[in-house]
């Protein structure tokens, strides 16, 4: 009879097993969106920021705030990189390139690599857990993405420039992003 109770017991265990490891993960899931939600809630472009993050958080078993900034910059540095390293190549491949295309391809390599060295120094700063500034850095690197992305404006543009106006986009949408994470860390550390 015992022994019967124990079979019992054992079985009933088994079968509520995946139900709870179910339950686990599904809980798991939700507080993972909804911490990065409540990140992404400060900043212009959620639906890029939750898009971003999400893996992010889903990878760590602690949710430090300070980590998560510091993802979003260097996330937002390696976009900067990889779009500076794409218009570079452009830049190279004189053969099809006018004096005029030329000329905004170095700028805009001009301008990332400004945006690129101001991100690399905050990371630091952050990273440092200093007091800082982030309505400086935020306005300064603000300043220089909307710029660029200005450069496309209010002309018809080439296939070219059409897919370097969308990564320079993603790179000022993904800084704006970091930057707002930025201020609502700061925020929530006062």
């Amino acid at each position: 009879m015992v022994a019967n109770n124990k079979l019992i017991i054992l079985v009933l265990l088994i079968s509520l097993l995946p139900h709870i490891i179910f339950t686990s993960a599904s809980a798991q899931e939700f507080d993972t969106k909804a911490y990065v939600d409540s990140w992404c809630q400060e900043t212009k472009y959620q639906k890029l920021c939750v898009r971003s993050l999400t893996p992010f958080v889903r990878s760590r078993t602690i949710q430090i705030p300070e980590e998560l900034v510091l993802f979003a910059l260097k996330e937002s540095l390696n976009l900067a990189n990889n779009t500076t390293a794409f218009l570079l190549k452009e830049l190279a491949n004189r053969e099809t390139r006018t004096v005029y295309k030329n000329e905004f391809l170095r700028i805009s390599v001009h301008r990332l690599k400004n945006i690129s060295g101001r991100l690399s120094n905050l990371v630091e700063e952050v990273g440092r857990r200093n007091g800082f500034d982030p309505q400086t850095w935020r306005s300064t690197l603000l300043t220089e993405g909307v710029t660029l992305v200005s450069e496309f404006q209010g002309r018809r543009l080439s296939k070219l420039e059409a897919t370097i106006k969308e990564k320079v986009k993603n790179v000022e949408e993904t800084t704006s992003n970091a930057l707002a994470l930025i201020k609502h860390y700061a925020g929530a550390r006062h």
